[in-house]
């Protein structure tokens, strides 16, 4: 009880700091700019894709904007092509850099590298040297919110916030919805049987029956340039088909295991937005994360959203991460 208090306490304090934040001249502008701008469609995602060369492959990122840098980190079994719409209303802010995990979308996998939590964070450290980046403001759904968390622990000097959506937590890795996944991924039947039927079929895949019902909540999601983006690349080689479903067998075992008290001692910055429509992570892993991480800085409540909202409303990341950037700043020149 006497944690929750100071968690909150700390909250109303920098509720306080928002508010100073959102009063400075231009940032209330910049997030109605940010709410105005047209995703980047696929042709335009093509063309801006690099290839970093790491030790655990060629991984593949998008990078938009300069200055400070902001890190985006997707769900499964999508790609960066996630956050389109979040980019282009961000890089005016941020150096957005949207990279694919290993195992997911177009990065190149090194010979005998592991696709799991633990080897995406090591990843991610190796890319950032790679472009030089010292550290960064997190935002990550899904999976990535799992690798989010491991890397604000592990490499607390390397993150200055993190904004968290529908997510991984430590009292629901995997979700019970994952476990048949998991267990035809483990048979390689995976990307076989779930989502070739859905890149052939894509009125399939925004059906009851596919991934559009499981997590979105527009039935017209996902639309045929994202399930092209997301699946296309799983199923281009046998190889790349294999990877995917090693990514959800490394799923299996919970990487946050033991990591509430180092949650409670961080103080880092951490934000949650959540989709309380989700049918795959329950609601009570967002108030977990309010409990649990010593920076929270609470929640916000999405009532009709699911999964996968911050593809559908990129507009909600852009004002949510501003926020949470700004409010930082503020708390730093107090501090100092």
């Amino acid at each position: 009880m006497k944690d929750i208090m100071i968690n909150r306490r700390r909250f109303i304090g920098t509720l306080a700091c928002i508010g100073g934040a959102l009063a400075l001249p231009g940032v209330a502008r910049a997030m109605t700019q940010a709410q105005t701008v047209l995703p980047l469609d696929a042709a335009a995602f093509h063309g801006m894709r690099r290839f970093a060369k790491t030790p655990f492959g060629e991984i593949a990122y998008v990078e938009r904007g300069t200055g400070a840098a902001a890190l985006f980190l997707h769900g499964f079994p999508l790609n960066g092509f996630q956050w389109r719409g979040a980019l282009p209303r961000l890089s005016p802010y941020r150096r957005c850099i949207a990279p694919d995990f290993l195992g997911m979308g177009f990065t190149r996998v090194a010979d005998g590298q592991g696709v799991g939590p633990d080897d995406q964070v090591a990843m991610l450290v190796a890319l950032l040297d790679e472009l030089g980046v010292t550290d960064v403001d997190v935002v990550a759904n899904d999976s990535g919110g799992a690798v989010a968390q491991l890397l604000m622990l592990r490499y607390p000097d390397r993150v200055r916030s993190v904004l968290l959506t529908n997510c991984d937590t430590e009292i629901e890795s995997p979700p019970s919805a994952m476990l048949p996944v998991i267990a035809l991924a483990r048979q390689g039947k995976y990307v076989d049987e779930w989502l070739a039927p859905w890149w052939k079929d894509k009125a399939l895949a925004r059906s009851s029956k596919g991934i559009g019902a499981m997590c979105y909540a527009d039935p017209s999601h996902p639309d045929d340039e994202a399930i092209d983006m997301y699946f296309g690349p799983l199923l281009s080689t046998r190889r790349r088909t294999a990877l995917a479903d090693a990514y959800a067998v490394a799923l299996e075992r919970n990487a946050l295991s033991g990591t509430e008290l180092a949650l409670q001692h961080s103080r880092i910055p951490v934000r949650v937005v959540w989709g309380r429509a989700d049918t795959i992570f329950s609601p009570k892993n967002a108030d977990y994360l309010d409990y649990a991480c010593g920076g929270s800085r609470g929640i916000r409540w999405l009532e009709d959203s699911k999964l996968f909202w911050p593809e559908e409303r990129p507009d909600v990341i852009a004002e949510e991460a501003l926020r949470l950037w700004n409010a930082r700043s503020s708390e730093a020149e107090i501090a100092s």
